[in-house]
């Protein structure tokens, strides 16, 4: 509560006080009422939002006791604070026994008034910046860094509760961007393993050989350059959890291991003779379609049912644009603190651009482009010159589009504008290079 928006209604059957008190008040940059009895001022306290009630103890008919308890009962958030030019211990007692905040003496000592009300103020602020801060470390805390509060998301966080302490494997879907291991480290975080390791591996970054040997580890020799033995990321999730994102990257071969360690709970090292028994639980994820796949014979259907014991789908940031202002919000706080910058908000022309942008790149786009507009100016507001995507001829929202049609779109046009170059480029697309390449192989893009 800020001084200039208390509120604070003066009772007293004295008009020549009420006027004085009301005229002062004013004057201190409070906003001020006064009435002149009891049964007036629970009225006022019921059509209005006072925040602290002057209140005369000696009135006729109903006096400052009885109007205090009545006041109470409507409004028990509400500061009251006793007047009489007739005081006494007993009086005083009862005021407090019936909660009243304090209890002054008149005539009135204005400088002393001043402070009590001006403390008072200056905790009711702190209270209500405390609530505020709560709710906003409720909001962001709940799921780690998961952020969101739209239908699509609240059907998320339903789902990680009711599978986390499970040993059930679960299967993520998802474009890409969209927080999928974010997800896999709740699960996690909430089931009786958090206290053991959460292994993330991206299989598609990595080509099958090397992959064979990171899951499964080697023994020394088993191949050129096998210099040691080496443990794989299934023993090194032992008790835990592993994470195995672009799951429907992986060769036939790989996924006939992968279900017999499903199956049997244990494995052999690449070149090793020796059972190795693991406990891991296994939560996978894709941004393809792996019923598709399966169709293709691309990927097996047993090990596809295996690990789509659970279903995560994680909805793509176009159909979830009310979570954009607090992701903004999040990923402001969260690079103003690693840049030490001030930014404080996103203005309003950039805010409705984001809000009808299509997002190919989702969460993980919109936080680059909060991450740079924060790394290359000085703030406080993120405008619509820091967003890059506006410079690049998008169909609008509501226009029928093709998602690989936007996503080619887009690509291509990053690609130019950056001159080609693929580091960068995959930098602000938030994908690794290799994913670039066959994004460009299979769109056909070429320099223009």
């Amino acid at each position: 509560m800020m001084k200039e928006n208390a509120q604070i209604l003066v009772v007293d059957d004295e008009p020549t006080v009420c006027l004085a008190l009301v005229n002062w008040l004013k004057e201190e940059n409070y906003f001020a009422m006064a009435v002149e009895d009891g049964p007036k001022a629970i009225a006022a306290v019921r059509e209005g939002n006072w925040d602290i009630v002057l209140l005369d103890l000696k009135m006729p008919g109903m006096d400052g006791l009885e109007a205090l308890r009545e006041i109470k009962k409507i409004a028990p958030q509400t500061i009251v604070i006793l007047m009489t030019a007739y005081a006494s211990v007993a009086s005083a007692v009862q005021a407090m026994r019936e909660g009243s905040h304090d209890y002054i003496v008149k005539p009135l000592d204005v400088e002393e008034l001043t402070l009590m009300l001006n403390k008072i103020v200056e905790h009711q602020q702190l209270v209500t910046e405390n609530i505020l801060l709560r709710q906003r470390l409720s909001e962001y805390n709940e799921f780690e860094d998961i952020i969101g509060r739209s239908p699509p998301m609240q059907e998320v966080f339903e789902l990680i509760e009711t599978v986390a302490d499970s040993n059930a494997t679960v299967l993520i879907t998802g474009e890409t961007g969209t927080g999928k291991e974010l997800i896999a480290r709740a699960i996690h975080t909430r089931s009786s393993r958090r206290y053991n390791p959460f292994i993330a591996v991206s299989c598609g970054a990595l080509p099958e050989t090397l992959l064979e040997s990171e899951l499964f580890g080697h023994e020394k020799g088993a191949f050129t350059g096998a210099h040691r033995t080496k443990k794989g990321r299934f023993e090194m999730a032992h008790g835990g959890t592993l994470f195995l994102d672009e799951i429907g990257d992986i060769s036939l071969k790989t996924q006939v291991k992968l279900l017999r360690v499903l199956q049997e709970k244990n494995f052999h090292r690449l070149g090793g003779t020796a059972q190795v028994d693991v406990d891991v639980r296994l939560i996978a994820a894709t941004n393809r379609n792996l019923t598709d796949a399966v169709e293709e014979g691309i990927f097996r259907s047993d090990l596809y049912y295996r690990l789509n014991v659970v279903s995560v789908h994680m909805p793509p940031l176009r159909d979830r644009r009310e979570d954009i202002p607090l992701l903004a919000a999040h990923f402001i706080n969260k690079y103003n603190l690693e840049c030490n910058k001030r930014f404080d908000r996103v203005e309003e022309k950039a805010m409705e651009t984001m809000m009808g942008y299509h997002w190919p790149g989702n969460v993980r786009e919109l936080e680059n482009v909060i991450e740079r507009a924060i790394v290359i100016d000085q703030g406080p507001e993120v405008k619509v010159k820091h967003l890059p995507f506006c410079s690049v001829d998008m169909p609008a929202v509501d226009e029928p589009q093709v998602l690989e049609e936007v996503e080619k779109l887009h690509i291509q046009k990053m690609l130019e504008r950056h001159g080609w170059n693929i580091a960068r480029t995959a930098r602000l697309l938030n994908i690794d290079r290799t994913t670039l390449h066959k994004k460009i192989k299979k769109f056909a893009l070429k320099r223009q």
